[in-house]
């Protein structure tokens, strides 16, 4: 097979020679140190050498780097140029759509939007958040090209990119009721993994509850939350929504997983960043803690 020379490794070639050390290339591309380094290893293995070298405690070009520097250069003005021709205003820009579940979008999908912007410019990034059986029959339907979905709540195979911390949550002022009382929960309507999740825990640690608001979904068992119907168990990635606070006192529940599924024929750089960034955002997410 011959070799080639992939888009993305060359961006982060030309991000580590321009920010002087990985690290800060990583930060400038929106990933990870180590999703950086892979794409220099890709690098190496198809020129066939090294392209950076220890330099005491930093890395310096090798000569072999510093030629494939400029190569890169000019190949990816060269590739940038082509998208600004082919998507101006006489062309319909190259699409990414996005499917996932609402379940802290607003603190996992910014990292993916500004990674893609910086790596694939042109690329125009959209969503369409849905429940997790609907998301999958877009992929196979060819309407979405990469889909982030709960992993027990499918069938479907994909790769793990990590895990929401499930955290009970209601609005300020709200209180437990008092004694052998039910708990009032308030779910997305089932089958909904974390709904099941949610009640198996209380049941298992002997604490009475009962449904008393249901919802299609997350916005609306959100918004019976704020009105103070209830409690519900949230996955959050950051603090949870306006409005409502960590609910101490009840027992725990067990992360939720998450699963990206790409379509068959899709951008396979762009998805692959994607996966990475949600990966390393998963990673790192810490939702509030109740006091």
């Amino acid at each position: 097979m011959a070799r080639q020379l992939d888009i993305t490794p060359l961006r982060s070639l030309v991000a580590v020679a321009d920010a002087g050390g990985f690290h800060r290339a990583a930060a400038d591309l929106r990933l990870s140190q180590s999703a950086v380094s892979q794409h220099i290893r890709r690098l190496e293995r198809a020129i066939g050498t090294p392209v950076f070298e220890p330099d005491g405690r930093a890395s310096r070009l090798t000569p072999a780097g510093t030629a494939l520097l400029a190569e890169a250069r000019e190949i990816l003005a060269a590739h940038d140029a082509a998208v600004r021709r082919l998507t101006g205003p006489e062309g319909d820009p190259a699409r990414f759509i996005i499917g996932a579940t609402d379940h802290a979008a607003d603190h996992i999908l910014p990292p993916v939007v500004a990674a893609l912007s910086r790596v694939s410019p042109g690329l125009e990034v959209t969503f369409r958040f849905d429940r997790t059986t609907p998301l999958n029959e877009a992929v196979d339907r060819g309407e979405v090209d990469l889909a982030v979905f709960i992993t027990e709540a499918s069938a479907q195979k994909g790769t793990l990119v990590g895990a929401l911390p499930l955290v009970w949550c209601a609005a300020p002022g709200w209180s437990r009721p008092p004694g052998r009382q039910p708990v009032p929960v308030i779910a997305i309507n089932a089958p909904c993994a974390i709904r099941s999740r949610a009640l198996a825990a209380l049941e298992q640690h002997g604490v009475p509850s009962k449904v008393i608001a249901e919802a299609a979904y997350l916005g609306g068992a959100v918004n019976a939350a704020r009105a103070g119907l209830g409690v519900a168990a949230l996955a959050l990635a950051g603090p949870p929504p306006e409005g409502l606070v960590p609910v101490p006192g009840l027992p725990a529940v067990p992360p939720i997983s998450l699963t990206a599924r790409m379509r068959k024929g899709t951008d396979e750089a762009a998805a692959g960043i994607a996966v990475q960034v949600l990966h390393d955002t998963l990673a790192t997410a810490a939702p509030a803690r109740a006091g």
